[in-house]
């Protein structure tokens, strides 16, 4: 089991949503990682966003309950944040995936849960794979 569980928007979205067609993945996927999961503030608003205010509510009851904690300063790791993101630009990399990786570059023991590929092609430290559980 993962030491520091990471999650994107895309597993939020559908952990909370049952229409969302990963649903059924992301409730399984939640029983196996200790919380509080950890992510950014770029991937709250995403999730906040593509949830809506039928969604937001749901979301915001996680946050309270500490279950999804923001675990990273953006400030803090500006450079190599905009490194990773220029690096990956014909992808191209999102601000919350870029905050992600360089999460998960930080953090003992990382995985992160997602429903973007995307995190396939990423690497960490200039090579290494990002660890992820997708349900690809």
């Amino acid at each position: 089991m993962a030491g520091s569980a990471l999650v994107d928007a895309g597993f939020v979205v559908a952990l909370l949503s049952r229409r969302d067609s990963h649903h059924r993945w992301a409730v399984a996927q939640a029983s196996q990682f200790v919380l509080p999961w950890r992510t950014c503030d770029a991937v709250l608003s995403e999730a906040f966003h593509l949830l809506g205010p039928r969604g937001a509510p749901a979301l915001s009851a996680l946050l309270r309950r500490r279950s999804v904690a923001v675990g990273f300063d953006l400030a803090s790791d500006l450079e190599p944040v905009l490194r990773l993101m220029q690096k990956y630009a014909s992808v191209p990399m999102s601000l919350a995936d870029a905050c992600l990786v360089r999460m998960s570059e930080t953090l003992p023991d990382p995985v992160i849960l997602t429903t973007d590929a995307d995190f396939r092609i990423y690497r960490r430290h200039s090579r290494q794979i990002v660890p992820c559980v997708t349900p690809y």
